[in-house]
């Protein structure tokens, strides 16, 4: 019972199996369709790995470095902007006005609003000249407000109740169109980031053609030992080897991304609710924006890691391409193609 166990074995195993299906060819031919269909694998395997680990980098780089800034940058610029109207308000309830040095508060608020926008205009592909004028005609009418409102008390409730009016006008006013830009750019950046159908498609690939050239490696293998009594060939299993690194690290790596960009887009959008909710004032809110951009500033720092790993995949898939054709290529050179 035993021995028939053994020979039933022998018979309907894996490698007896294949050892039929590939009774019809020559060694030869054998391993050199072996050669071609590993060339043409880790090939594809190679540019797909590229563009999919490239295209995951890409948008990590442009989150960290574009997107994200110009998100924090809106938010910051338009709570300046709202600020500064409640330092005037403040300076006229307690009727400072024209007191050496009162109105620093609200002039450094919009100093940092302007300042705000100008870094932005270049991280965001939006038009800012509008704003930007609007927020020039907003401290004009404010310096005119508190420098008149002492000699000329109604000139200057006018130009004040102008600068609120260009601050704070329904889909026209500076806070207004700021919000909108800010919910555009949070769109944008949501877009950069996600990882579409094409780019799950092209992790799909490269997983299906390194899964083949691992079958193929294994198969090269099994034919040099059964055919060739040869050893195994360090060739061979080091590209066995790395082609199985190269289908778990880059993977795990750009989800591992991916779930970070996520994270920094949450904190991305409660930074952006906080910035439109004044309801705790505006300094409050001013200072929740800032320990929020401070956050995805260390979660977006946090991701450089992966930086060496893609170049670490790049080389590796190189390697992919070099190792099947050394080690199937010395042995056909060796065993056949000289003797001809």
């Amino acid at each position: 019972m035993t021995a028939s166990r053994a020979a039933s074995w022998r018979r309907y195993s894996p490698a007896a199996l294949w050892r039929r299906r590939l009774s019809s060819w020559r060694t030869r031919r054998l391993l050199e369709a072996h050669l071609l269909v590993l060339l043409l694998l880790t090939a594809v395997a190679s540019a797909a790995l590229f563009l999919s680990s490239r295209q995951v980098q890409s948008g990590a780089e442009a989150l960290a470095s574009r997107e994200a800034p110009a998100v924090q940058g809106l938010a910051a610029s338009r709570l300046a902007a709202l600020r500064a109207d409640e330092e005037v308000d403040e300076l006229v309830e307690r009727k400072l006005v024209g007191v050496a040095g009162s109105g620093e508060a609200y002039r450094s608020q919009l100093s940092a609003a302007d300042q705000g926008l100008s870094r932005i205009a270049d991280r965001t592909d939006q038009d800012l000249g509008t704003v930007k004028g609007l927020l020039a005609t907003y401290s004009d009418s404010l310096a005119l407000g508190t420098s008149l409102h002492r000699d000329q008390p109604l000139m200057g409730e006018q130009k004040l109740g102008e600068a609120h009016s260009l601050l704070t006008r329904e889909k026209v006013g500076i806070a207004p169109r700021l919000q909108d830009l800010q919910r555009a750019q949070l769109e944008h950046a949501e877009t950069t980031t996600a990882m579409g159908r094409w780019q799950r498609a092209g992790w799909w690939v490269t997983e299906l053609v390194l899964l083949a050239a691992a079958l193929t490696l294994l198969s090269a293998l099994f034919v040099l030992r059964d055919r060739c009594g040869r050893d195994w060939n360090p060739y061979l299993l080091a590209a066995l080897l790395l082609v199985a690194l190269l289908a778990v690290v880059p993977l795990m790596t750009a989800y591992s991304v991916q779930d970070g960009l996520d994270g920094a887009l949450g904190d991305l959008r409660h930074l952006t609710e906080t910035s439109w909710q004044s309801a705790a004032g505006t300094e409050k809110a001013q200072q929740d924006v800032t320990k929020l951009s401070e956050e995805v500033r260390r979660e977006l720092a946090g991701g450089t890691w992966t930086e060496p790993v893609y170049r670490g995949a790049l080389v590796g898939s190189l390697l992919a391409v070099v190792l099947p054709a050394l080690g199937l290529g010395l042995r056909l050179d060796h065993d056949y193609w000289r003797r001809r």
